[in-house]
């Protein structure tokens, strides 16, 4: 299927979910509103999806898994990007990290990097509820397969600094994620979030290492 972290799926049966843990009170409402949730980073099983369900509180996180049958839609970052679904947004103008997309646009666009927002500025901008507010840092991925320049990673991390709201970058190589604050610094081994849990590298894209 193809399923990477932060993709969103949009699920067929949303009272279908599979977990060993007791599902919260306020599961079944959200997926009510919109039957949207996130992959998740952990190994994959045979047949199984593994994602996380969001509430209207930050607090509100379910991890949870799905039959594969039960995707209807997959909805990746790099679509939401491409299809600049922000101009679809009314409210826009009045959020900080909505007002950011643009900007961040041309950023990764001059320097060749496939990019898409994640966090509740994907979630809203896949679902088309409310969930980015005025506080709210801007989340991205952008993927690297290849390793990219020190440099370049530098450059990039100081141009951040220039958007209306925070932004906050993951780096997705084939084997994690790093944070692009952590790998445009000289400080080095790395935190290097994995399916089977974060561990220190000095090179996210060297499996030896």
């Amino acid at each position: 299927m193809g399923l990477r972290p932060h993709d969103l799926v949009r699920l067929a049966r949303p009272d279908a979910l599979i977990s060993h843990s007791q599902q919260p009170e306020w599961v079944a409402p959200s997926l009510g509103r919109a039957p949207y949730a996130v992959i998740r980073r952990v190994p994959l099983m045979p047949g199984m999806v593994p994602i996380g369900v969001r509430g209207e509180a930050r607090s509100e996180r379910f991890a949870a898994f799905v039959d594969d049958g039960n995707i209807a839609e997959i909805i990746t970052p790099e679509q939401l990007a491409v299809q600049q679904a922000w101009n679809k947004r009314d409210r826009t103008h009045q959020i900080g990290a909505l007002q950011s997309l643009p900007f961040i646009a041309r950023l990764f666009a001059d320097n060749a990097l496939p990019w898409g927002p994640v966090g509740s500025v994907g979630f809203e901008l896949a679902s088309g509820l409310v969930t980015a507010k005025a506080t709210s840092d801007l989340d991205v991925v952008v993927r690297v397969p290849e390793p990219l320049d020190w440099k370049i990673a530098a450059e990039l991390y100081d141009e951040l600094g220039k958007a209306p709201a925070r932004v906050d970058v993951q780096l997705e190589t084939p084997l994690g994620a790093i944070a692009l604050a952590e790998y445009a610094s000289p400080v080095r081994p790395l935190l290097l979030k994995t399916v089977h849990g974060p561990r220190l590298t000095a090179d996210p894209w060297d499996a030896s290492v």
